[in-house]
């Protein structure tokens, strides 16, 4: 027999990941309790960059603008030798990313957790509950029970499915029976955040330091901040290094006595590690406690984030009666090799920073430095493979890739009659012109508008004279690949490619059959 629940979804952990996804969810007509078992926001710094999908996400959940007001965009990357030669370099000044953003923006995490806190308040659906302690929880056929300590005393909820989304120690995780796969790297850093007084004494750009006798990492932060992580040497202890004086030494060569105060010093162990399952039913697991890699590549934050876009959609078909439960199944089918893909570009990053056998680091300098002067290389925006399997339409031309947002000169509105909203006022880009949910994007007619028993899909005329600024770029898009229309999925990554009418049995036939 069915019961009551309190809501949709019940996601443990109110950090940044578990806040989107419950605005995700909101947005999809789902209902939520993030439970969060501390209280207020954590004030210290922790993440320190974010990419350009990001700054989507966080445009999705309409952030994005005050995000980037406390955000720098990173101009440069480099990788250098103990003697300052460049080994690798990312280039990224002016440049765009797929979706518009910047690429590379560093950041102050508790700002972004405060503009996501206070987003809450425009929803009705989500709920924030704060000073919860997840306990346990049990499943049955057709819903999840889950425990907390309070400040009220045991509480109990009962909702369709349980997220958590509660860290690296996640609780949720080893309730479920979850295990972790170790990928082999375990190294110990200090990371000193500080506050910046002057900011003419500091590098403008982001520095990876290649030396064997000491490792060193030295990164902007969001406005007003700036991060120096140092590799601890064999026999080195968390206490030692935290000391004042030992600090002082570390900083010295930096030149930024009276230039900076510290904020927060701390010793991590930067892990390799990957969920063998992110799903136990109505259980799943988002963001570190799915995943958790070396800073590196700066993608770990990203990575939580794009776990809540891909399964916020799913949960929200699913709950909504649009799709069969089965269409959870493929997260894990999606985001596992996505996210192995960023750690192993984090693992090659790391392996060659933390060289400590100056032999070995001779040889790596010279390699790279031969490589850097016959122009091979990286030199802009890390892109990751497409997804390979899961929702979308293996084998059609583009399906799997991430979906560009051309930005227009500036569009007064979108006919409600093709997307379903209008859109007052100046709107410079494609998604906040046809707003949330799937798209069918090309060459559509009003016949194949009304599709009975489809999952909701806003269908876009590229003919739509208020879309004449970005359609150019779609166009395009279309033409690389040799097709009249796209389906873009909620997340931005392509189902299919192909004839409109074509496009909307495969994903009705998807999200039934997954």
């Amino acid at each position: 027999m069915a019961h009551a629940y309190d809501c949709d979804v019940v996601i443990v952990g109110g950090g940044p990941v578990g806040i989107t996804l419950g605005l995700l969810l909101a947005a999809e007509g789902v209902s939520a309790v993030i439970a969060e078992r501390e209280m207020g926001i954590h004030p210290l710094p922790r993440a320190a960059h974010i990419d350009h999908e990001i700054m989507r996400i966080f445009q999705a959940v309409a952030i994005a603008d005050e995000v980037m007001a406390t955000s720098r965009a990173a101009a440069r990357y480099d990788f250098l030798t103990a003697d300052r030669q460049v080994l690798l370099r990312f280039d990224l000044e002016g440049v765009r990313g797929p979706s518009g953003w910047p690429p590379s923006n560093m950041i102050h995490q508790p700002s972004i957790e405060a503009a996501l806190r206070r987003k809450l308040g425009d929803h009705d659906r989500v709920v924030l509950r704060e000073g919860w302690t997840f306990t346990h929880c049990r499943t049955d056929g057709d819903g999840v029970n889950v425990a907390f300590d309070t400040p009220d005393g045991a509480q109990t909820l009962r909702a369709r499915y349980l997220v958590g989304c509660d860290g690296a120690s996640s609780a949720v995780r080893e309730m479920s029976g979850l295990k972790l796969e170790d990928l082999q790297f375990d190294e110990p850093w200090l990371v000193i955040d500080t506050i910046v007084h002057d900011a003419s004494r500091l590098p403008l750009i982001n520095l990876q330091i290649c030396d064997p006798e000491r490792p060193t990492t030295c990164v902007l932060m969001g406005a007003g901040r700036h991060r120096w992580e140092f590799m601890l040497r064999p026999g080195e202890t968390a206490g030692q290094v935290m000391e004042e004086a030992f600090v002082d030494r570390l900083l010295a060569p930096w030149n930024v006595a009276g230039a900076v105060s510290i904020e927060r010093k701390a010793v991590y162990a930067f892990h390799a590690l990957v969920a063998d399952r992110w799903r136990a039913g109505r259980v799943l697991l988002a963001g570190d406690a799915a995943h958790q890699m070396p800073p590196f590549a700066g993608q770990g934050l990203c990575s939580g984030l794009r776990d809540a876009a891909n399964l916020a959609w799913k949960l929200g078909a699913v709950v909504r009666g649009d799709a069969r439960d089965h269409l959870l199944d493929t997260y894990q089918v999606e985001r596992d090799p996505h996210v192995r893909a960023i750690i192993a570009l984090a693992l090659m990053m790391g392996r060659t920073v933390c060289i400590t056998d100056p032999v070995a680091a001779a040889a790596r300098d010279k390699a790279m430095l031969a490589q850097r002067a016959a122009g091979e290389g990286p030199g802009g925006v890390v892109t990751y493979p497409p997804l390979s399997q899961g929702c979308i339409v293996a084998g059609a031309p583009g399906a799997g890739e991430y979906f560009p947002q051309p930005w227009a000169p500036g569009v007064e509105h979108v006919g409600a009659t093709q997307v379903g909203a209008t859109q007052a006022g100046p709107a410079l880009r494609l998604d906040d012109l046809l707003g949330a949910g799937a798209w069918l994007i090309g060459d559509v007619s009003a016949a194949e508008s009304d599709s009975p028993g489809a999952a909701p899909l806003s269908r876009v005329a590229l003919s739509d004279p208020a879309l004449s600024s970005v359609a150019p770029d779609i166009r395009r898009w279309l033409e690389g690949r040799g097709a009249r229309a796209v389906l873009v999925r909620p997340d931005r990554y392509v189902f299919a490619t192909g004839e409109a009418g074509d496009l909307v049995a495969q994903w009705r036939a998807q999200c039934a059959d997954s």
